[in-house]
């Protein structure tokens, strides 16, 4: 991964939505290759049960900034000190369905054990970069969204896990702006509008 890329981003931010969040898309190096740290939510959470997702949540008063919101939430969910963390710089602000601007800091980390809050960590998965930009292991869909329009959702399937919704946003634009992958154009499939969208499968 050209991590560079990231420090010289400038990136698009979203001023207009009701609340702001912060993830941190943690960049471990182990055996020599690059991997993400992702979380899996608990499955007692109520919402987004059981999904991957970075490390992050919403902002308090009490943060400084952005930045600080990320860090505070990877220190509380997966044991990440603050200054373990090399914050490279920032992505796209996404939209969320829950009327939130999240926005995506990446960071490279230790590797070493990490210990997940179970109240909302249900387990810590590190999974590679090479795997994730692997042809086999990615596949995408339409989806109509009654308030959002038509959207493409990626799905990347690594090691028995299925990153996708938001967080698979922040990973596309992070692997297409620090390697040569780029989404495919071609749509594996078009959702049926009467379809359960929560389900990522």
């Amino acid at each position: 991964m050209e991590l560079g890329r990231v420090a010289d981003y400038d990136p698009r931010d979203i001023p207009d939505e009701d609340h702001d969040a912060a993830v941190l898309a943690p960049v471990v190096r182990r055996d020599g290759e690059d991997h993400l740290l992702f979380t899996k939510r608990a499955d007692h959470l109520g919402e987004h049960a059981g999904q991957m997702s970075f490390p992050g949540g919403g902002r308090e008063p009490s943060d400084a900034d952005l930045e600080a919101t990320a860090l505070r939430e990877a220190e509380e969910e997966i044991g990440l000190r603050p200054e373990e963390a090399d914050v490279i710089g920032r992505l796209d602000d996404i939209r969320t369905t829950s009327r939130y601007a999240v926005t995506p800091y990446v960071a490279t980390v230790p590797d070493r054990e990490y210990v997940p809050d179970e109240r909302e960590v249900a387990e810590i998965a590190v999974l590679s970069v090479d795997d994730m930009i692997d042809p086999d292991n990615y596949e995408n869909e339409r989806r109509e969204h009654p308030q959002y329009g038509e959207a493409i959702v990626h799905f990347f399937r690594v090691d028995g896990y299925t990153v996708w919704g938001a967080t698979a946003r922040i990973v596309v634009q992070l692997l297409e702006l620090t390697t040569d992958w780029r989404a495919p154009e071609t749509i594996d499939r078009v959702l049926d509008p009467d379809a359960d969208v929560r389900q990522g499968n």
